[in-house]
């Protein structure tokens, strides 16, 4: 199993750096940067700082979308950054959620999804690609491999990781969803000729570790965030086409302010009942954190990216390098059905 983990780019960019250098010692292979570029700082500023920092850290977005970053510029960008890192980014990208909203727009289509996953790519990896009806090449790019995780819940959305990622993003911790999701990814790469063996299944979630009761209310915000992608989907598929258990705590939620996005202690997570913080995040002591990763593994996860935007990010780090990390690094995800 991989452990990656994402920041919120709010920090100091001197502590992004301290965070980024700890973590690497502490066993994380992967680390994110959310990219909302109104709300919060410039994350391509905060990856360039982490890619200098550590040495052998695989890094990304978690997530970019195709509409705030035209695909090319996006590429461009990756690009350069893999000159800098020797080859060491992914690609995370999604539809776009709030740094769509806060422009008083929507989030893209999965067209549009599609193809900027495959421009971006293949524009990074060397390739020459026809982009909105013009030939474009980056002359200068060493063809280093960028591999692409999207982002997302619904059936087509799921179908379309299948057929062009090398993973997907899952933003919710429950291993039975979890195990939905991965069904209809399963069936996506399968629909494309491909070997669902291949794509990766990424679940990213806070964690914390504690008592239940003490440190829910840290956490309380995820699954208000995860909710502007359930209601999303509910609005697409209906609730008879989705799971009850992701569907539910979503009636009559008020509305969701994005000023607070992602925010400990927001007003937007106050329809948040403890079992969902439950299912959909990691909290609990360190037996309990191992077990749900172990329940996640079992459901098909290969990396567990923890949110770390919760408070106490240094001492979860080192809680997660010292006491789970050596646990559960030589698991394996259950096989491919």
């Amino acid at each position: 199993m991989d452990f990656g983990f994402t920041l919120k780019p709010d920090h100091t960019l001197d502590r992004v750096v301290r965070l980024a250098k700890l973590a690497e010692r502490s066993g994380f292979t992967y680390g994110w940067v959310f990219d909302s570029h109104v709300l919060w700082k410039e994350p391509y500023v905060a990856l360039t700082l982490m890619a200098q920092a550590t040495k052998k850290m695989r890094l990304g977005t978690c997530v970019t979308n195709p509409a705030t970053r035209e695909p090319s510029v996006t590429a461009s960008t990756l690009a350069t950054l893999q000159l800098l890192s020797g080859g060491r980014f992914d690609l995370g990208i999604g539809r776009g959620d709030s740094a769509r909203r806060v422009l008083g727009k929507r989030p893209t289509t999965l067209a549009d999804l599609e193809e900027a996953t495959v421009v971006v790519r293949d524009l990074c990896e060397g390739r020459t690609v026809r982009y909105e009806g013009t030939e474009l090449r980056l002359d200068w790019a060493k063809p280093y491999d960028l591999p692409v995780w999207v982002a997302g819940y619904g059936p087509k959305a799921l179908a379309l990781t299948g057929k062009v990622a090398d993973g997907a993003i899952i933003q919710i911790a429950d291993p039975s969803l979890v195990r939905w999701c991965v069904g209809l990814l399963q069936d996506g790469a399968r629909a494309a000729g491909r070997d669902a063996k291949d794509v990766r299944v990424m679940v990213a979630a806070p964690a914390h570790v504690g008592a239940r009761a003490d440190v829910r209310e840290r956490v309380r915000w995820f699954p208000a965030l995860v909710s502007n992608h359930v209601v999303d989907l509910v609005r697409r598929y209906g609730e008879q086409g989705l799971p009850a258990d992701l569907t539910a705590y979503v009636r009559g939620r008020p509305e969701y302010d994005y000023r607070h996005h992602a925010e400990s202690g927001s007003s937007n997570a106050a329809f948040v009942d403890d079992e969902s913080v439950d299912r959909f995040c990691v909290t609990g002591e360190t037996g309990e954190h191992v077990d749900k990763l172990q329940r996640l593994a079992e459901a098909g996860m290969t990396q567990f990216n923890l949110y770390l935007m919760s408070g106490d990010e240094e001492r979860q780090l080192e809680r997660y390098g010292a006491e789970i990390i050596p646990k559960l690094r030589s698991l394996a995800a259950a096989p491919i059905a």
